[in-house]
């Protein structure tokens, strides 16, 4: 047995879709249903800029299939802040702008930090704790994004861990990678990809992430992989997995969801 694997993009409305992945001619109000279809999840990043409407959660859960989940990225407002000890109402006021009526569509919630934020352990610990198991009678799961070096410490992972809060497993040029795990489930965004590619990446990395992904899937850790308390693995469990390609090589990033979506499932 094993938990889970959803690959997917960050988010739908993308000209250059249009005509590469969306056939041409497809309404834009069916783009979301169309790729709901092909994919089993999407990182919604409009949610970071501004708040969504209650309907509009609404309508996202009906366009998508069964099984199918919206991972959404907080509030900048939550997270860019020197002190995030004083987040809280923020995070009350990003909670509750309706993100309950996408139901069990909702996927993680990613808390995304500036590459300019360290690791200052007591209000690390202070913001983690305003973090709530639930809301509106629904549970979330949460899952934060740290960019700068002082986060490869032991400390932050023993942190997470305490409170059941994954640590996105980055694959970018410049982001520290985290491949601790740390909760419930893995959350990877995948940031290395290139238009020039068909499938975002090279087939061969596409298989080699399959793999990677389906070891975590089975309680697992993949040893090529890089962590920051090598010496205090987590115990081995199944666990629901999320990645996203992001970022480089958007243009292809549905193609290449695909393609690890077909890999993950041999």
């Amino acid at each position: 047995m094993a938990g889970t694997i959803r690959a997917g993009i960050g988010g739908w409305t993308f000209e250059p879709w249009r005509g590469v992945f969306y056939p041409k001619g497809l309404r834009q109000a069916d783009e979301l249903a169309y790729a709901a279809e092909r994919l089993t999840a999407i990182e919604v990043n409009g949610t970071y800029y501004s708040s969504q409407k209650p309907e509009s959660f609404a309508k996202w859960a009906a366009s998508a299939p069964d099984g199918f989940v919206f991972s959404l990225k907080a509030s900048r407002f939550c997270t860019n802040r020197r002190v995030l000890a004083e987040a809280g109402p923020s995070i009350e006021k990003f909670l509750s702008q309706g993100l309950t009526e996408l139901g069990d569509k909702l996927g993680p919630i990613l808390w995304q930090f500036m590459a300019t934020k360290k690791f200052d352990p007591d209000d690390f610990a202070a913001f983690l704790k305003l973090l709530p198991a639930g809301h509106d009678g629904l549970s979330l799961r949460h899952v934060v994004e740290v960019r700068h070096q002082s986060f490869v410490d032991p400390a932050f992972v023993a942190l997470c861990r305490e409170h059941g809060v994954a640590i996105c497993l980055a694959h970018h040029a410049e982001f520290p990678q985290i491949a601790d795990v740390t909760s419930s489930f893995v959350y990877a965004r995948l940031m290395c990809g290139a238009d020039e590619v068909e499938t975002c990446y090279p087939p061969a990395e596409i298989d080699g992430w399959a793999e990677r992904l389906k070891t975590f899937a089975a309680g697992g850790a993949p040893a090529d992989l890089a962590y920051a308390a090598p010496d205090a693995p987590a115990p081995e469990a199944d666990r629901d997995v999320f990645a996203f390609f992001i970022s480089s090589g958007k243009v292809r990033a549905p193609a290449g969801a695909m393609a690890l979506i077909s890999s993950a499932s041999r």
